[in-house]
């Protein structure tokens, strides 16, 4: 007499060991795709505003110092990985200007126009990226759409790869923020020769603020909004 067998299908029991296993891989992910921003541009910025404003260096030693780690990390990546580290290489140049421009002394309208060439010089190293097909604002963007996530991180690379909408709104994130920094270097110019010394002065930090409130703004509808978009879509698709 033949016995007819049946098994169960396999069940597979999600432990909380393993929910806490992929919450430490997302968190180690996020902090590797954030670790260039970070290094790169909010390390010399900070440094720079700690050491001159927080500990009354002069300006030239404060952007000096601040220039260690971004020149280090320019170095690092043509000797050790043979290219240039776009942002890396983009805060030292900016710093170099600033040390430039602060050698300048005299006319107050000048000294206060000087700020200009940091933000003008930025913008436009940004838009000479978006033509060269390297925008440089991606190192910025990336870990905010993918939010340190390895399933967004791959359809992150899928989308743009095909070299489509992803690809243009990619392009437009710098593209706006190019824009944004040089229209704050022109309003700078403008105000500096135009208005009172101590109204441009008070002025200053406000228009670096509404300078940056609206290109997040406008960023985030043109591109990061819409990208996010892409990426959810791509991930249902599969």
């Amino acid at each position: 007499m033949s016995q007819l067998a049946t098994e169960a299908p396999a069940t597979t029991t999600v432990t909380p060991a393993d929910h806490a296993a992929a919450g430490t891989e997302a968190r180690k992910a996020r902090i590797e795709s954030l670790k260039p921003l970070v290094l790169d541009a909010l390390v010399p910025t900070a440094s720079y505003y700690l050491l001159s404003k927080g500990f009354g260096m002069g300006t030239m030693a404060a952007l000096a110092w601040s220039s260690v780690v971004p020149a280090g990390r320019t170095v690092w990546g043509l000797v050790k990985e043979r290219r240039v580290n776009g942002l890396a290489a983009l805060i030292l140049t900016a710093n170099v200007v600033g040390l430039l421009l602060s050698l300048v002394a005299g006319d107050p309208r000048l000294m206060l126009a000087k700020d200009s060439g940091i933000t003008g010089t930025v913008g436009l190293a940004v838009l000479a990226s978006v033509v060269a097909g390297r925008p440089l604002m991606t190192a910025g963007l990336k870990p905010w759409v993918t939010k340190g996530n390895a399933v967004r991180l791959a359809s992150w690379e899928r989308l743009s790869a095909e070299r489509g909408r992803f690809g243009r709104l990619e392009r437009t994130f710098s593209v706006v923020w190019g824009v944004g920094l040089l229209a704050e270097a022109v309003a700078r110019i403008l105000g500096a020769y135009t208005l009172p010394v101590d109204t441009m002065v008070a002025l200053g930090g406000v228009i670096a603020a509404v300078t940056i409130t609206l290109t997040i703004v406008v960023s985030g509808r043109l591109a990061v909004g819409p990208m996010e978009e892409m990426v959810e879509a791509d991930l249902q698709g599969r």
